[in-house]
């Protein structure tokens, strides 16, 4: 007997929902896109004609009156995360809201009880937490091999790649900051994933709104997102953040630039050690330095890998009726979340931030 398939929206139909959600949807065999939603028609209207699925509509309510729809996907910008997921899960719908959670700690908070208050699950979009290799580096920190991880390092810089330059991407009010929660979420996510989510005590940091903010005579080598361009537009958030943090198990150093005035990408996470330690390039394969044998040693490892877009989907999906926590769930991105607020704090005040 063929099993019913769990009916699914995407909300929200631009370039990480035609990218990542929907064709995994599409691969997935339990699932079926029931709705497409954008508040630009068109976009809903385009998904429906390539798919060959799906009902094309422009309010996310509409999806939400459908007791047939057992899951949503939420893909829209960061300012409408937390109104769009909490409306979902009293809806009765399981929810996989793409990162960041919201725009501020305070918002994810309020995600954070509507999932306690309806006991159905708020996942976030912190893909990197079902990437092989993240996960291989998890297992080898778990198992002792690099000994006692004291100190990670962390840089996510580019030379000039500000996204959307103008638009939603750079207006704090739309997007909550810059570079910090553009990228930094999932490098700063990895490191609380690989090292158990440690507790969050201190933090200290600063942001720079500095490249960017001539934007007409802005020079670059490459715009993420340049559709969305608008150069009568905002350009009020970071593109360059530094900061230190120490947690309840190793302490955290960190260097983001969506710009710089240096021309190399530099895109890796250190993890040191007592025994080893570990360079992750990001979205690439990693290295173990270690000695063996009374002799410096670097192994590059080779493993499975899988496409981490579909495995979160897969995950999600597996989920839905069961309403089984996963790694992602907004109980624990939460804490990354906590410290890309205390660094922006800590930029504005000129202090330290003390969180436990």
């Amino acid at each position: 007997m063929q099993m019913s398939k769990i009916k699914v929206a995407v909300i929200g139909c631009g370039t990480i929902a035609n990218s990542a959600h929907i064709p995994s949807y599409m691969k997935n065999g339990r699932a079926e896109i029931a709705y497409f939603c954008d508040i630009i028609p068109e976009r809903a209207e385009a998904a429906v004609r390539e798919h060959n699925c799906g009902k094309a509509v422009a309010d996310y309510r509409e999806v939400l009156g459908d007791p047939g729809v057992a899951a949503v996907s939420v893909c829209t910008p960061n300012h409408m995360h937390a109104k769009i997921s909490i409306d979902a899960l009293n809806a009765g719908k399981q929810v996989l809201c793409e990162k960041p959670p919201a725009r501020t700690y305070a918002e994810a908070k309020t995600m954070q009880a509507a999932q306690k208050q309806t006991g159905n699950r708020l996942s976030i979009g912190v893909v990197n937490r079902f990437n092989a290799g993240v996960n291989k580096i998890k297992a080898l920190i778990d198992g002792g091999v690099l000994g006692e991880v004291y100190h990670i390092y962390v840089s996510f810089r580019a030379q000039r790649s500000i996204p959307g330059l103008g638009g939603a991407f750079t207006t704090k009010d739309i997007a909550g900051g810059g570079v910090l929660i553009d990228w930094g979420v999932h490098f700063l996510d990895i490191v609380m994933y690989c090292t158990s989510d440690p507790a969050i005590k201190t933090v200290s940091g600063r942001g720079f709104c500095k490249l960017g903010k001539n934007m007409r005579e802005y020079e670059y080598t490459g715009m993420w997102a340049e559709n969305t361009k608008n150069l009568d537009g905002t350009y009020d958030v970071d593109d360059f953040v530094t900061g230190f943090v120490r947690t309840a198990g190793p302490t955290l150093t960190l260097n983001g630039a969506w710009a710089q005035n240096i021309g190399a990408s530099e895109m890796y996470i250190d993890f040191i050690g007592t025994k080893a330690g570990i360079r992750l390039q990001y979205g690439a394969d990693f290295e173990l330095f270690s000695i063996e044998n009374g002799v410096l040693k670097a192994t590059t490892l080779q493993y499975d890998k899988w496409d981490m877009f579909q495995k979160e989907i897969d995950s999600f999906v597996d989920t839905v009726e069961t309403k089984q926590k996963l790694s992602s769930n907004i109980d624990t991105v939460i804490i990354t979340t906590e410290m890309m607020q205390a660094l922006y704090d800590s930029s504005e005040q000129d202090r330290e931030i003390v969180l436990g």
